[in-house]
């Protein structure tokens, strides 16, 4: 079966044979060795000032940034069930909070966020995603954060970048905490957050807040390559191997590149044969299809064209079906997917099978 969810991605037979190996005791001089070296090697990914690894989801950095940056108020964008979760997290802490809120094909605005700071001057912290994975949809996150600086550099930007990171290159400038998880582009099983971090953030956490989630605790642990709590050792270890495959296969730039081709490919080949891209601002991370019977389609993928797709959740749960891009993927079952999606639809009696997405996928994808 082909693993095409945006989440969890596919884990390299490389990767787990590394994790296959020995257990380590985490409070060991050769566990501190390997975490020194993933530490260097998520510095260069991240292009932050610091790095930290937390045994958690995502949503554990998410309320590990929410409850050490925002103070006063948070400013929370939600245009998905992600930004929604933001904004959760602040009120179970009795964090003020102030939602932009759209449908999860609509991308924020940079206007609306300035409407809101301006309208709430004791907001401290904005949460923005710059994929919101709900539904597959790219926010100007950069435009914004670049927004929110220059109307007051004391506000913290939080980014989730769970799934972008590793996907696209981040311009991370105006970001404070730019947040990750192991189960997306870094290829690896769940239960692994990255975070990283400004240096205006670390000054703002101060002594931190929060127990397990007290980021100053952790800063001062990691700098010394160990953690305040029991390390996720195995996924640290994989970590290292992902990202040194990612450097033996050419490179974070390399990567980048691959990535955006193949959603390109994808999104191209996908309207070829009459189907509809959801969001207006697709992200690369994944391709999302807004199709009424975008259940049956998923159905017919899994069982008969051995292809596993996710659909949304909530309302959109049975309209879109989204394909994942995220990570190494070889170009031949990228396009394995886009042509059983082609014959999904012939099988539903929507369009006669003529190969027309394979084709496209291959003029986009290699140039043929």
């Amino acid at each position: 079966m082909l693993l095409f969810t945006p989440g969890p991605t596919p884990v390299p037979e490389s990767v787990r044979i590394a994790m296959a190996g020995e257990t380590l005791h985490h409070r060991t001089p050769e566990f501190e060795a390997i975490f020194e070296r993933t530490r260097t090697l998520l510095f260069e990914l991240f292009g932050m000032d610091e790095i930290l690894m937390l045994a958690s989801s995502g949503t554990g950095a998410m309320e590990g940034a929410v409850i050490n940056l925002a103070h006063s108020k948070l400013l929370s964008i939600n245009s998905g069930k992600f930004g929604e979760r933001f904004g959760k997290i602040a009120l179970a802490h009795g964090i003020a909070n102030v939602e932009i809120k759209h449908e999860w094909d609509t991308p924020a605005t940079v206007e609306e966020v300035q409407a809101a700071l301006q309208a709430n001057p004791d907001i401290d912290a904005i949460a923005i995603q710059i994929c919101e994975s709900a539904g597959g949809l790219r926010h100007s996150a950069e435009a914004i954060a670049a927004a929110v600086k220059a109307h007051n550099p004391s506000i913290m930007v939080i980014a989730d970048g769970i799934t972008a990171v590793g996907v696209e290159k981040i311009d991370v400038s105006n970001i404070d905490c730019l947040i990750s998880g192991s189960q997306k582009a870094l290829m690896l099983p769940p239960g692994l957050a990255l975070m990283g971090l400004s240096n205006a953030a670390i000054e703002k956490i101060g002594s931190g807040k929060g127990y397990y989630f007290n980021l100053a605790t952790e800063i001062k642990n990691q700098r010394k390559n160990t953690t305040a709590w029991t390390a996720a050792t195995t996924l640290i270890i994989g970590l290292e191997s992902v990202l040194n495959r990612i450097k033996a296969e050419g490179g974070l730039d390399k990567l980048y590149a691959d990535t955006a081709r193949r959603a390109q490919a994808t999104r191209e080949a996908l309207v070829a044969i009459g189907l509809s891209i959801y969001p207006t601002s697709p992200a690369d991370s994944m391709t999302t299809i807004g199709d009424a019977q975008a259940k049956e389609i998923r159905s017919l993928l899994k069982k008969e064209f051995n292809s596993n797709v996710a659909g949304g959740q909530d309302h959109i749960k049975d309209s879109i079906f989204r394909i994942n891009h995220m990570g190494l993927i070889a170009p031949y079952e990228a396009a394995w997917v886009i042509n059983g999606v082609e014959l999904a639809l012939a099988k539903l009696g929507r369009r006669a099978y003529d190969g027309t997405a394979n084709r496209v996928f291959n003029t986009v994808y290699f140039g043929l």
